[in-house]
């Protein structure tokens, strides 16, 4: 179970309000990383979303030996993070609001085994979210007592 991630934005504010209408939750700074904020999703995992400016680095042991922040003056635009988040509004839903933004949104079809909404935040950053319908699906091909067949289907189709 993921409860939250860090990851940055160009404008985190408005990315992490944006996710909150997303997520119909909450948004709160996080002043240990000065100029960042926090979507709560309201859900009961207290799932959350940290939104760090652009450049925002993460490192070991120099606060009080916990992890403490740096801004990298050239972060790349892009990077190979993403996540699979599920959210209470429907793909119409995902769609008014990325087109209100200027982001890309995308239905997709993930190898047929499930589908997800790539929402891309600031057209920088990849999110697939799944609405409930789509969860339900993910959970069902993810679920423990269809892992071992899902597992076995892909130790074949690797071996040929």
């Amino acid at each position: 179970m993921i409860h939250h991630i860090s990851v940055s934005a160009n404008d985190p504010l408005h990315v992490a309000t944006v996710m909150a209408e997303v997520f119909q939750g909450y948004v709160i700074p996080f002043p240990p990383n000065p100029g960042s904020y926090i979507t709560l999703a309201a859900d009961d995992f207290g799932t959350a979303i940290e939104f760090y400016p652009a450049g925002s680095e993460i490192f070991p042991d120099s606060h009080e030996g916990q992890a403490g922040f740096q801004l990298n003056p050239q972060p790349t635009q892009y990077c190979a993070f993403h996540a699979a988040i599920s959210v209470p509004i429907s793909l119409e839903e995902l769609e008014r609001i990325g087109d209100r933004e200027g982001w890309r949104v995308l239905f997709a079809s993930r190898d047929g085994l499930f589908d997800v909404v790539e929402f891309w935040v600031e057209n920088q950053l990849m999110f697939e979210l799944l609405t409930p319908a789509m969860a339900a699906k993910y959970q069902a091909v993810f679920s423990p007592e269809h892992l071992p067949a899902l597992v076995e289907q892909f130790a074949l189709a690797t071996a040929r």
